[in-house]
């Protein structure tokens, strides 16, 4: 038999399941007696089972016409969103190649992107100061995921 925490999940991943996007906007006292738990247990299920790590982003407001709004995100963005806030004006040139390779052996890059991003770091990393630079490796490794989306 499954405990409540998982039901509200299902619940709540059924309901994402049912809309066009991957938005769902919820009322967690309407949600609470519906399931008949408390409101503190959907918070509980949205913090520990709907975090970023699993691929959602979570907005919650609390008061009179209080809403929680589930959103699911890629996992790959939030991989090059993660990658892209590791880079500072201290990563070296061997760093971005290392963050390449993973990127690559996981299947977020193809072989052809990679050593295309490491040709333009190589050129930012020649020309550019580092303030600069850091700025535009992260921005193209976010287009590069957003062109696979």
């Amino acid at each position: 038999m499954s405990n409540l925490a998982d039901e509200i999940e299902r619940f709540i991943l059924r309901k994402l399941a049912g809309q066009q996007g991957d938005i769902i906007i919820l009322r967690r006292n309407e949600l609470a007696d519906e399931l008949a738990c408390a409101p503190s247990q959907i918070s509980y299920v949205l913090n520990t089972r709907f975090s970023v790590a699993r691929g959602f982003i979570v907005e919650s407001r609390r008061g009179l016409g209080g809403f929680v709004r589930i959103a699911r995100v890629p996992l790959h963005t939030i991989i090059f969103e993660n990658a892209a806030e590791q880079i500072d004006i201290d990563i070296s040139l061997n760093d971005l190649h290392g963050m390449l390779i993973h990127l690559r052996e996981n299947g977020l890059l193809t072989g052809r992107e990679s050593v295309l991003l490491m040709e333009a770091f190589s050129v930012l990393y020649q020309y550019l100061p580092p303030y600069e630079r850091v700025e535009a490796i992260r921005r193209l490794l976010l287009q590069v995921n957003a062109a696979n989306e």
